[in-house]
């Protein structure tokens, strides 16, 4: 899955591919280089983030990129990022095929029953608070287990609003309300969120927990010099079972995940 942020202020690459034309051929140029799924956000949810975009203004963003990319790639299969119902129901009726809801459907209450209307593919990720609270919201003692606990109860919520099991994907939300500490133990113990029974979305890439890692001389790695270390997240991801990574670099993610495949497949013998 690669990543078109149609945004000013997303903490990796804000402001690049705001404008449309920017934003369209940025994402055709990550289907040449091998990525099977675009998931097109127009909001931030960067640390720290208080005043929501409007409907409006997020829609005035990514569905000129929608329609932009099908025009071109008729058979691209586009993922909105979005956790309003209404710019969700309006990108799958232009084209889109998957919401990604960063909420999973907390942060709009018509969101479960708008969804499970039209039965698009849907992923659910986990966040700890909201953007504004990251900073100084308590350690949890167990991650894992609340993450683990948490993704099961956004899966039961949509399925009892109506959405088929089949269409669901889950996400732990690396780096979403997590601090440094807790970024690993999710990434060491990955597998265990298998035994939920849905497919698994990892979204580790260029991550302030890599560039915290990769520090030198007490300053974190920017976030351009964060691939090699989210390469890293990516293959000990797809080797726990993920099933779509969700990166900015996708030939190199592609690569990776050709060669994780590999060993997989001589595990399965």
């Amino acid at each position: 899955m690669g990543i078109v942020n149609v945004t000013p202020d997303s903490f990796s690459d804000g402001g690049e591919f705001l404008a449309p034309h920017a934003a369209i051929e940025h994402g055709l140029h990550l289907l040449d280089e091998g990525a099977d799924i675009l998931d097109i956000g127009g909001e931030s949810t960067r640390p720290g983030k208080k005043e929501p975009v409007t409907e409006d203004e997020e829609s005035r963003r990514v569905f000129p990129v929608i329609e932009g990319i099908l025009a071109r790639v008729p058979t691209a299969i586009l993922s909105i990022d979005t956790y309003k119902s209404r710019v969700a129901a309006e990108a799958i009726g232009r084209g889109a095929e998957i919401i990604n809801d960063v909420s999973s459907f907390r942060w709009d209450p018509k969101m479960a029953a708008t969804v499970a209307g039209v039965k698009p593919g849907c992923i659910l990720m986990h966040m700890r608070g909201r953007p504004e609270d990251w900073r100084t919201q308590p350690p949890d003692p167990d991650i894992v287990a609340t993450v683990k606990r948490e993704m099961k109860l956004a899966a039961d919520v949509a399925m009892k609003a109506g959405m088929p099991a089949a269409n669901l994907m889950l996400d732990p939300g690396f780096g979403f309300g997590k601090n440094f500490e807790e970024n690993y133990p999710l990434l060491a113990r990955f597998a265990e969120f298998q035994e939920l029974g849905f497919p698994l979305l990892s979204g580790t890439s260029r991550k302030s927990f890599i560039g915290r890692t990769l520090a030198q001389d007490s300053h974190d790695a920017p976030v351009n010099e964060r691939i090699v270390g989210t390469m890293a997240t990516v293959t000990a991801s797809v080797l726990a079972g993920a099933h779509v990574v969700r990166v900015h670099d996708v030939k190199q993610a592609v690569e990776t995940v050709r060669i994780a495949d590999e060993i997989l497949n001589a595990q399965a013998g």
